[in-house]
């Protein structure tokens, strides 16, 4: 058995029992039992290009611009961009990086058609799988199919799982994996995902937390930041 570690705070006191009910939090999310079903039947498609872990992360940036947009469905919008890159799993791991590069050159464009095709194909059966209703099938998989080559949504729902897969690019996992992928320093990526994470943003929710999380890359670059106060050890 480990040694237990000895937890030491300024204050010298016990402050867990005034933490706040969880419920009473706002923001606080986990995976639905609809959701964590769709993710079970899903996950060993996603495991190509960091998918897996791009997808959790949409979704929880598609929870939070569902509390800001009360409009939108989250029935729709959830599952969806929880599975949207699940057609990537057809397409050899170098070739679908090789279509979205910097300096893609336009001849793998139809990769990413058919990631989005095929995609759709997959998450349909997973969704019926699931139980979802056959309307909800039917909206999701026309979403998943063309959430990256369609220029426009096709609904506010398409707007916030578009919006969801971008914003993920600035956050750090996001830039993290950018830097692997294309060789880029930490600036370099910053700039690269922030200018394509903003400008092809649909909602107004979605620019915001975009501006926030790069400005929050920001500071963690600025120089000033490594010489900040850090309590001795």
């Amino acid at each position: 058995m480990a040694a237990s570690r000895e937890v030491v705070n300024y204050l010298g006191r016990e402050v867990t029992a005034k933490l706040p009910a969880p419920e009473m939090v706002p923001g606080l999310i986990q995976l639905t039992d609809r959701d964590a079903a769709i993710w079970q039947l899903a996950k060993d498609y996603l495991k190509t290009r960091d998918n897996d872990a791009h997808c959790l992360y949409a979704y929880g940036i598609a929870n939070a611009l569902l509390s800001q947009i009360p409009e939108a469905q989250e029935n729709i919008v959830l599952p969806a961009i929880l599975i949207h890159d699940i057609g990537w799993s057809t397409v050899d791991e170098r070739e679908n990086l090789e279509a979205i590069a910097p300096d893609k050159d336009g001849s793998r464009a139809h990769l990413i058609i058919q990631h989005e095709k095929e995609g759709a194909k997959i998450a349909r059966r997973i969704l019926t799988e699931v139980g979802l209703p056959a309307s909800d099938i039917d909206e999701i998989c026309d979403i998943i199919d063309g959430h990256d080559s369609r220029l426009q949504p096709i609904s506010l729902n398409d707007s916030l799982v578009k919006d969801a897969d971008k914003i993920w690019r600035v956050t750090p996992h996001g830039r993290r994996v950018v830097n692997d992928w294309f060789g880029l320093n930490d600036e370099q990526s910053l700039r690269l995902c922030a200018f394509r994470a903003y400008n092809e943003l649909f909602t107004d929710a979605g620019r915001a937390m975009s501006r926030v999380l790069v400005s929050l890359a920001c500071i963690d670059q600025t120089p000033q930041l490594s010489k900040t106060y850090r309590p001795k050890e």
